[in-house]
């Protein structure tokens, strides 16, 4: 199969497919018969249709007028069109963009007698084909209509130009697809004006351009126009049966090529139904597209609840590094920025780390989703300390709107107030840039977003939007790192915390140690008490009461010995589904609790679970509907008052352009 964007374009997959049924067995390959292909081109009849609308939902007051071209063999057979009166106001700029003003439709005939005439016009029982330009528009507001009116809408082929369009002209030929750029390119006899008639007839000589560029390419037949109008090729279509079987719960779902390589890892709270959108047109992204077609296989691993299934979906990437997942490769490589001393000299400079000890993440910044947003943010932090940074130390011209300094003994007798901290572009004294980086990657960030801010919109006011975009990615990456420190945070702090969350009916309920999901299940209301629960790590029944005293020599052996196969392979977290009242979800986590993954305090940051793991879980915790049932931790679970969290740049400034 040929690939590449060029190669796309002249390549047309003209077989049929079916549609597959759960359960059915694959097509199996058919010779066709030229009956099959339905009438050549040349003998169709087709019905180009357009409205115009007030812009108001399908229904009795959308609709204010109707065109409608009927056309065989590349000749004009009728024409039908009318006003329709809404019985509502048209709004003033849809009469300014149509013409069609509100006493214009006065006098015209309500849609209960226009929609009758129109499908007199089409004549259901010949056959036509109705064509429309982004036909989920047009034939949405017909169906509408006939639907508030009691009527049948004839259940005709429609044809849309409009994916046919993007499969037949480049970009290179059209900068894009709408109606008025392609009758310009296809030097249509008509221009459209956005009055129905004129619209449609326009719509027939970009339908004729169009197959007029299929003909070659072995579009002889109706058939060959609806597959060739299917951005879903049929091969690919055909192999929706891979998604038979799947769980129509949460859960993880790799596919898996040739040679039984996983491709790409995804989650969903339908395995089945999102696996099988793959093969539908609901998936545009090329990648996948390249993906589906390479694999042979689907495998599902389903879980107990969703929150379940985002953290054993990025556990698997990390493991099987899957060539077609973007996202969450590389979950423990995000950086850290740290206050530290140059080896040679013994000055402070702020570095940029992978891994810091878990004592000290109160006292460095992150983590950051990349290096280079650490780097911005290492920007930033020098610039506002006053702190040396390596290069050619040029000096600039200092910046006195900064915030007043508030560090005591700064500079000797001068009054609150009329010291600044630090000046742009210089240095400050050693001890005083040094205790100001600390201060900031501690978390004190007030300042410099006061001041930061007031420099980006100066910028702004100015027109200089390119450095404006550039100190505006500066203070994003600082600040966004200062928020993830603090909602990541007490949960690296916590020893144990479990929760639950209600669902349907039941309750998802889940155990979380030193910020890693250690347990998890689903208990749906019923009156008959639990099983036992499966262990997270090898999915076997435990027996709480069988385990040693804690405390013991035998208790330490059994938790060395977890903590070492723990850190072997990334366990998946309990799969049994229990059916309790509701009155004892308590006791049913305390029972999960006790059969859970057992881990000690990792002496790195994020060293049970990556940060993206975390964040899952205290954006689950975060969810209003979710419950604390116990917390064991130095921390409260929640983000400090006057910390980052209470800092948004305005949307005028995020729509500043990108810096690259």
């Amino acid at each position: 199969m040929r690939t590449g964007r060029a190669s796309r374009k002249d390549y047309l997959d003209l077989d049929p497919a079916r549609i597959h049924r759960e359960g059915a067995a694959p097509p199996a390959p058919e010779q066709l018969t030229f009956t099959d292909l339905g009438p050549e081109l040349n003998e169709v009849t087709f019905i180009v249709v357009d409205l115009e609308t007030t812009g108001n939902k399908p229904g009795l007051h959308a609709i204010t007028e109707i065109g409608a071209v009927k056309t065989r063999g590349g000749e004009t057979v009728s024409e039908f069109s009318t006003l329709v009166n809404p019985e509502v106001p048209v709004p003033a700029f849809i009469a300014s963009l149509t013409g069609i003003t509100t006493a214009m439709t006065v006098t015209a005939p309500k849609i209960a007698a226009a929609l009758p005439a129109f499908l007199d016009f089409v004549d259901p029982d010949s056959r036509p084909v109705l064509v429309a330009h982004n036909a989920r528009f047009d034939i949405g507001h017909l169906r509408g209509a006939a639907q508030a009116l009691g009527l049948d809408f004839p259940s005709l082929p429609v044809l849309d130009t409009l994916p046919l369009a993007r499969r037949v002209f480049t970009r290179e030929e059209v900068p894009n697809y709408k109606l008025g750029t392609l009758a310009g390119f296809c030097r249509a006899t008509h221009s459209p004006s956005h009055r129905a008639l004129a619209d449609a007839r326009a719509t027939v000589d970009v339908l004729y351009t169009i197959l007029g560029r299929l003909g070659p390419r072995g579009v002889t037949h109706i058939t060959d126009l609806f597959a060739a109008s299917n951005p879903v090729p049929a091969h690919r279509r055909r192999r929706a049966y891979l998604a038979d079987g799947l769980p129509k719960g949460p859960g993880v779902y790799h596919f898996l090529g040739p040679r039984g390589e996983v491709l790409y890892v995804g989650t969903s709270k339908n395995v089945y139904k999102r696996v099988r959108q793959y093969f539908t047109a609901a998936e545009t992204r090329g990648r996948m597209a390249e993906m589906v077609d390479l694999a042979e296989k689907v495998e599902a691993f389903p879980t107990s609840t969703a929150v379940e299934a985002a953290v054993v979906e990025l556990r698997h990437i990390e493991k099987y590094d899957p060539p077609y997942n973007r996202r969450s490769r590389r979950p423990n490589s995000q950086p850290w920025l740290v206050l530290d001393r140059k080896p040679r000299t013994g000055e402070p400079h702020i570095r940029v780390a992978r891994g810091i000890p878990n004592a000290d993440i109160e006292n460095c910044l992150g983590p950051f989703f990349s290096g280079a947003a650490a780097r911005r943010a290492k920007e930033l932090i020098c610039l506002e300390a006053g702190l040396r940074e390596g290069g050619l130390q040029i000096p600039r011209a200092t910046d006195f709107s900064d915030s007043p300094c508030t560090i005591p003994g700064h500079v000797p007798g001068s009054a609150p107030g009329q010291c600044v901290l630090p000046p742009r572009g210089t240095a400050n004294p050693v001890e005083v840039a040094s205790r100001r980086a600390a201060q900031i990657l501690a978390g004190d960030v007030a300042s410099v977003w006061e001041h930061h801010l007031a420099l980006i919109r100066k910028l702004a006011a100015a027109e200089n939007f390119e450095q404006a975009a550039i100190e505006r990615d500066r203070l994003a990456a600082l600040m966004g790192a200062a928020r993830r420190r603090e909602k990541l945070l007490p949960l690296w702090r916590s020893s144990r915390i479990i929760a639950a969350r209600r669902r349907d009916s039941g309750w998802d309920i889940a155990v979380i140690c030193w910020g890693r999901l250690t347990a998890a299940s689903f208990c749906a209301d019923a009156a008959r008490p639990a099983l036992p629960l499966a262990s997270p790590q090898t999915g076997t029944r435990t027996n709480a009461a069988a385990r040693p005293p804690a405390g013991t020599p035998a208790d330490a052996a059994v938790r060395a010995q977890t903590s070492t196969a723990a850190r072997a392979e990334p366990s998946t977290a309990a799969r049994a589904q229990t059916r309790v009242p509701a009155a004892d979800i308590p006791r049913q986590a305390q029972l999960l609790e006790q059969n859970a993954e057992l881990v000690d305090r990792p002496e790195r940051a994020a060293g049970l679970a990556s940060s993206e793991e975390t964040e899952i879980l205290a954006n689950w915790l975060a969810d209003p509907r979710t419950r604390i049932l116990e917390h064991i931790g130095t921390m409260p679970l929640g983000v400090p008052v006057q910390g980052a969290a209470r800092f948004r740049l305005p949307a005028n400034l995020r729509q500043l352009p990108r810096n690259k």
